[in-house]
């Protein structure tokens, strides 16, 4: 009796968070929040269109990004992401992506209120913050992501 292969396991795992044909505008209307929540959700959009010159795109079911970046794990996985990017939740809103440019600490501790995490800045209302400086926070957090040659922060 020969030796039977192993079954092979599937390489790459299907990434869920990849662009859909949803209007992020009739995504933006039908959130369960707060009405600040979505007129700040609209300001955003606006914001973003013009520092990135992209087009917003609703990523997986509830991330409104821009532009894209290409990012490879250490274990060879490897996908596209969002450059930039913004989720309106109940709780508040997670903008995504202004954490990582090593310039962005300085920014960020001119910013306002917000909450952090590795990869996250959380915002209650754009009131809470200086919008020239979450604007600066956008433009240099698009640059990093689509100029660099990005590795995830869970290859770090």
């Amino acid at each position: 009796m020969g030796d039977v292969p192993a079954p092979q396991k599937a390489s790459r795992t299907v990434n869920k968070t990849v662009p859909t044909t949803v209007d992020p505008l009739a995504f933006i209307n039908t959130v369960d929040t707060t009405a600040t929540r979505r007129s700040d959700a609209l300001v955003l959009v606006e914001m973003m269109q013009e520092i990135t010159g992209e087009p917003p795109r609703i990523w997986g079911p509830s991330i409104i990004g821009f532009g894209k970046y290409h990012y490879k794990y250490a274990s060879g996985r490897e996908g596209d992401a969002a450059a930039v990017g913004f989720s309106p939740r109940k709780a508040n809103l997670v903008l995504y992506g202004l954490s990582q440019p090593p310039a962005s600490a300085p920014l960020l501790a001119t910013l306002g209120k917000f909450k952090s995490s590795v990869a996250c800045v959380y915002i209650n209302k754009l009131a809470d913050v200086d919008l020239a400086v979450l604007r600066e926070l956008i433009g240099l957090a698009y640059r990093h992501f689509t100029t660099q040659d990005i590795a995830s922060l869970q290859s770090q």
